[in-house]
């Protein structure tokens, strides 16, 4: 299991306890034999994907530990034990965390909001064990997976013909179809309050895909029938690719379902499609933007 940024203070501090200095890169390989991590730990990233989340962890554990004045840093991604915390260690802590670090001004300074102090009050929040980044994606993932249960619900409740010109835009938003224009000569008769027509693969229209979509309730399972039928449509045209869209889900032998010749199918359940909707910026609007950045060591010349 993955410790918290704030079990990996005194382990990170006890690491450059002799007062040598270590790049940040062998701190958390050390680290992560101390924590007894398997690979399987070490390889799980954050939902954004940009980072591991232990590796993570182990810079803000660092980037706390150093507003609290126990190590510095004496060049980019070098870490070393400062006299304060030489101090600290022969108190022989239990443990060191955010209530801890509390005692030193400089990390109140840190941790308290400009907000908070204008106002003179301190929000306590040193018992959260996740890093700021951490919190920040589980609060996007939280309103995105609300976001896409409304997108759905709305989904449903459209027209065949609607839903026929949300499924061609999503399309040509992801890149197929060539343009709008083309994309929706493609697309045959609505039926069956779906739709079934084919589209260009590509800009140039060197392969057709064949489309099959389901605007059904959340409860009506697509299941193996509907996807062998889809199979036998495809054999009819003369097409080997195929993607069928459902506004609710598969069943367990639908997804197992493998043609035994050389046709390709993709499903696209409700989930899916209202993630893509959010991907491709169909049927939403952004409110609000939030960039994480940090310092650009190329521009200073750090070594």
């Amino acid at each position: 299991m993955i410790p918290d940024y704030q079990s990996i203070m005194l382990p990170l501090l006890k690491a450059v306890a002799d007062n040598k200095e270590y790049k940040m890169q062998e701190l958390i390989e050390h680290l992560s034999k101390t924590f007894k991590l398997t690979e399987n730990d070490r390889r799980e990233v954050l939902p954004s994907g940009h980072q591991r989340i232990f590796d993570n962890r182990v810079g803000w554990a660092r980037t706390y530990l150093k507003k609290a004045g126990l190590v510095e840093v004496p060049k980019r991604t070098f870490v070393k034990i400062t006299n304060r915390g030489l101090e600290v260690l022969s108190t022989n802590p239990e443990s060191i965390s955010v209530k801890f670090l509390k005692q030193f001004p400089e990390f109140i300074e840190f941790f308290t909001s400009k907000k908070e102090k204008d106002e003179g009050e301190f929000n306590d929040n040193s018992e959260v064990s996740e890093t700021p980044e951490e919190l920040l994606e589980s609060a996007y993932q939280t309103i995105r997976t609300s976001l896409a249960q409304e997108l759905i619900s709305k989904v449903i409740q459209l027209s065949p013909s609607f839903f026929e010109k949300l499924v061609v835009e999503l399309l040509v938003k992801m890149g197929y179809g060539g343009s709008l224009k083309d994309a929706g000569k493609a697309i045959g008769k609505s039926g069956d309050e779906g739709i079934d027509g084919t589209i260009k693969e590509d800009k140039l229209g060197l392969d057709i895909i064949y489309i099959q979509a389901k605007r059904w309730q959340t409860g009506n399972i697509v299941g193996r029938p509907e996807i062998h039928k889809f199979v036998g449509a495809l054999a009819g045209q003369g097409a080997k690719k195929g993607i069928f869209i459902t506004t609710s889900s598969f069943t367990k032998d639908a997804i197992d379902y493998q043609p035994k010749n050389e046709t390709k199918i993709v499903l696209i359940d409700g989930d899916q499609l209202s993630q893509l909707m959010i991907d491709y910026d169909l049927g939403v609007s952004s409110v609000d933007k939030y960039e994480v950045k940090k310092i650009d060591h190329d521009y200073f010349g750090d070594e």
